[in-house]
């Protein structure tokens, strides 16, 4: 059999002329039938030999094509055409005319800047006053540099009054001067200074009870009281180190009683990396020791004290656009080396603050901690009328809890608003000291400060709670004002009333700059407080309320020249001689005029 396959898909194409075309047909039409007859012929020869017949069985097959890879002229041909069309350069030319205008440009110029003159520094500058109740005011400062990186500041002042407070009995002038130096010297590395400074202070035990004492008894009065001060100390600071700086500081500090006190306190800092974030170490070593030489009622025994605190304070911060975390600690051990007697304490430091909307509303708390070291100086600095027989300890801040919001109402003004609550052990108040009367008296003292004039240190557990709220207002560079207020409740252990502490305050301050002229103003107001007098036989004890007062100060200034200026100071201006202390009245109004000189030294 012969199978003859067809590929339908595969249909001839003619191309060229007619005749052409015709001429191929009839070669293809005679091939076909020379094919066949050949093909006939076989078949005959076949069936003449096998004797089986033969058919002819047509299959047709669709058309699968395939595409060969294409062949890429590796050269681009050349033409060798002759006809092939150069191409003309053209040569463009414009032709101006002239047109005629009457505008004139003018050039312009870059306005110039004035320049402002030079402000000339000096180095030293020094200030005279003079007031009412002979009072003199002396401010000395200068600022020598041997080098670049060495440097000397000096500082001198002076405030005093000869006194003349109306229905005051005993003399109550006041003096103050103090002298301070201070060497600074700086590298890339590291910096490091030494300070040292000696102050001299008078003042008088001067609030005694009105009309108790004969006039020959307060003359044999001897009232005065001088505080002098001695300390040195240094300081160092390290760029890009582990210890990243401390301080060491000592001072001497004794009284016209035959009082004397030592106190010494070194406080290295130390930064180590933790992660991304740097933990600080503050190191404490605290030291106060110091004698009086009698008790307030026996002259016999002396008073002496001595403590000893060392601690560390390891803290680290955490921030990030909006917030601001302090995570910290401290753990204090306190010998109190006179009675041998010591204990471990431990105070939390913890502060966050947290941005509600950008420098509009702020919120913020925390709570901390810390052991205080009070010391006789501290107290004669707050209250220069305690006797020297008080009674010197620490202060356990146990905690102290806070809340509160900041922030601005106008992008001028801006407020804060806290909520504070406090636990302290040992907390101290100033209170009258019983009064010495002639030779019925209980009390073998017969010192300048026994004549309930001076005041004891008390002692107590206290809680209490505070609301604080002040308003500060920015108009410009050259006017700024603010107001704040605070109310305080306390609840105490043992004594009957925080003494001598108000439980309201409120100051306000306003300052103006305009051209030469300055101008400031002070006032603050200060709510009831609370002391209490035993006499020598505890009969008819006595209990005072001191009443609030209301204070008003201001000042203005004129520059005459780069170099001089004059003030003039107003203290008390709306009058009344107050009591700060019970039987303790403040000078009425007060005014005080001067110059000041910059130069150089």
């Amino acid at each position: 059999m012969r199978v003859n396959v067809y590929n339908t898909a595969n249909k001839p194409r003619f191309f060229g002329s007619p005749n052409n075309v015709i001429l191929g047909v009839l070669g293809l039409f005679l091939a076909g039938v020379s094919s066949l007859s050949a093909q006939e012929k076989d078949s005959t020869d076949l069936k003449n030999k096998e004797g089986i017949g033969t058919e002819v069985v047509n299959v047709v097959k669709a058309y699968t094509p395939t595409i060969s890879d294409a062949n890429k002229i590796q050269q681009t041909p050349s033409l060798s055409d002759s006809i092939t069309t150069a191409t003309k350069e053209i040569d463009y030319t414009i032709f101006s005319v002239p047109v005629a205008s009457t505008f004139t440009p003018s050039k312009g110029k870059a306005t110039g800047l004035k320049r402002a003159p030079k402000e000339q520094l000096y180095n030293s500058y020094l200030a005279l006053g003079v007031g009412n109740y002979n009072t003199a005011l002396l401010d000395f400062y200068t600022s020598y540099d041997f080098s670049r990186d060495q440097r000397l500041d000096v500082m001198l002042t002076h405030h005093s009054s000869q006194g003349g407070i109306d229905q005051v009995e005993l003399d109550d002038k006041f003096y103050n001067t103090a002298l301070q130096a201070h060497y600074k010297m700086s590298d890339r590395y590291m910096n490091w200074g030494i300070k040292g400074g000696f102050q001299h202070q008078i003042y008088n035990w001067y609030g005694v009870p009105a009309d108790l004492y004969a006039s020959q008894e307060l003359a044999a009065i001897d009232e005065k009281q001088s505080y002098y001060t001695v300390f040195i100390g240094g300081d160092i600071g390290f760029q890009d180190s582990y210890f990243s700086g401390g301080e060491v500081y000592y001072r001497r500090f004794w009284d016209a009683a035959n009082s004397g006190e030592n106190r010494a306190v070194l406080s290295p800092k130390f930064e180590f990396p933790m992660g991304n974030e740097w933990v600080n170490l503050d190191v404490m070593v605290d030291y106060v020791g110091g004698e009086f030489d009698r008790t307030y009622f026996n002259g016999e025994t002396p008073i002496k004290y001595s403590n000893l605190m060392a601690g560390v304070s390891p803290s680290f911060q955490l921030s990030g656009d909006d917030y601001s975390v302090t995570l910290g600690a401290s753990i204090v051990y306190n010998q109190d080396l006179e009675n041998s007697d010591g204990d471990f304490f431990f105070y939390p430091n913890v502060h966050a603050s947290y941005d509600v909307i950008d420098e509009f509303v702020t919120v913020y708390g925390g709570v901390d901690g810390q052991l205080k070291q009070n010391s006789y100086y501290d107290f004669a600095q707050e209250n220069p009328y305690v006797s020297p027989t008080i009674l010197v300890r620490p202060t356990d801040q146990k905690y102290n809890g806070f809340v509160g919001v900041q922030g601005r109402f106008l992008p001028n003004v801006g407020y804060n608003l806290k909520g504070t609550y406090r636990s302290v052990s040992n907390a101290y108040f100033y209170r009258s000291n019983s009064y010495h009367i002639g030779m019925d008296s209980q009390i073998v003292n017969d010192q300048g400060y026994a004549y309930g004039n001076s005041f004891e240190v008390l002692y107590d557990d206290v809680s209490s709670i505070s609301v604080f709220g002040e308003i500060n207002v920015d108009i410009n560079r050259n006017f700024s004002a603010g107001v704040n207020a605070e109310y305080m409740n306390y609840s105490m252990d043992d004594i009957y009333e925080p003494w001598n502490v108000p439980n309201f305050k409120s100051s306000a301050f306003a300052s103006y700059f305009i051209g030469k002229w300055s101008a400031g103003v002070k006032a603050f107001y200060i709510g009831e407080r609370e002391d209490f007098i035993d006499n020598p036989t505890w009969i008819n004890p006595e209990r005072y309320t001191l009443d609030g007062y209301f204070d008003l100060n201001a000042n203005v200034g004129y520059d005459i020249t780069d170099q001089w200026s004059a003030f003039v100071k107003a203290n008390n201006i709306t009058g009344g001689a107050y009591n700060r202390y019970v039987h303790y009245p403040v000078q009425d109004f007060q005014i005080l005029a001067g110059v000041s000189y910059k130069f150089d030294l």
